[in-house]
């Protein structure tokens, strides 16, 4: 008979498919250790049919337009921060994709996005990145320049897209047929992942920037107007990655 440190082992390397299992070789067992892990197990297993059917939920768009061979989700981050480039991804799902825990960005952890990063680039039929650059945004206006990063991440898309789930905006200059969805990110499996694909790969690049302006702590604000990035600026001024439109209410330039 297994001690309970080898069971909470088993437990713990087990991966989700393999739970069912798990609580079935020790339903029995009458150590109390053993049945909290039991109890663990199953909460596990509730939590992961909860999760799927919140993703069954998140396919309604999909499956709405789903004679559609190549349906590309569409999103930006990074309208709103004092420095740095607005960021969009494309992403193009397998037709039955079901990746658990995609979600808007901003509701996910730093290491869950990160983990979806890798499982989106592996299973995605197609997906790609767009920039705008802060001289850009400064230049034509955030709107518009987010605009030309959706567009830029569209147009690197192989196989291109047969329609488009944007979160939020009809974007002018496309003619492949758009679906704006309010919210967008949180409603629709593969915008989510085109959300995801985009905040992890802006907040890569401002842990970037960070080491080369280390005063103004990039890698945790990433370019967001903190009460510690205002008072950088103020204190050493803009740097390259600054944009004039969004900082002049702080800083004389």
């Amino acid at each position: 008979m297994k001690n309970i440190g080898e069971i909470r082992e088993q437990f713990q390397a087990a991966c989700e498919d393999e739970l069912p299992e798990f609580i079935s070789i020790y339903k029995g067992d009458e150590r109390a250790g053993v049945q909290k892990l039991v109890e663990s197990a199953e909460k596990r297993l509730t939590a992961l049919e909860r999760e799927k059917k919140r993703i069954e939920a998140l396919r309604v768009y999909e499956e709405k337009y789903r004679e559609f061979d190549y349906i590309c989700g569409v999103d930006e981050v990074g309208r709103g921060p004092l420095a740095g480039p607005v960021v969009a991804g494309a992403v193009i799902l397998p037709r039955d994709c079901r990746i658990l825990y995609v979600n808007d960005s901003k509701q996910l952890s730093e290491k869950k996005r990160e983990e979806l990063y890798d499982v989106i680039m592996r299973e995605a039929v197609a997906c790609a990145i767009g920039y705008a650059t802060p001289e850009r945004i400064d230049e034509i206006n955030i709107l518009q320049a987010t605009y030309e990063a959706m567009r830029e991440a569209i147009g690197k898309l192989n196989p291109q897209p047969d329609i488009l789930l944007n979160d939020a905006v009809t974007i002018p200059g496309i003619s492949v047929r758009q679906i704006p969805i309010i919210k967008g990110d949180a409603k629709s499996i593969t915008i989510g992942a085109a959300s995801i694909l985009a905040k992890v790969t802006r907040d890569r690049l401002m842990v970037e920037y960070d080491k080369v302006f280390p005063e103004y702590d990039f890698a945790g604000n990433k370019g967001y107007g903190s009460a510690a990035h205002i008072e950088a600026l103020k204190k050493y001024g803009p740097t390259p990655i600054h944009r004039r439109s969004f900082i002049k209410n702080f800083v004389t330039i």
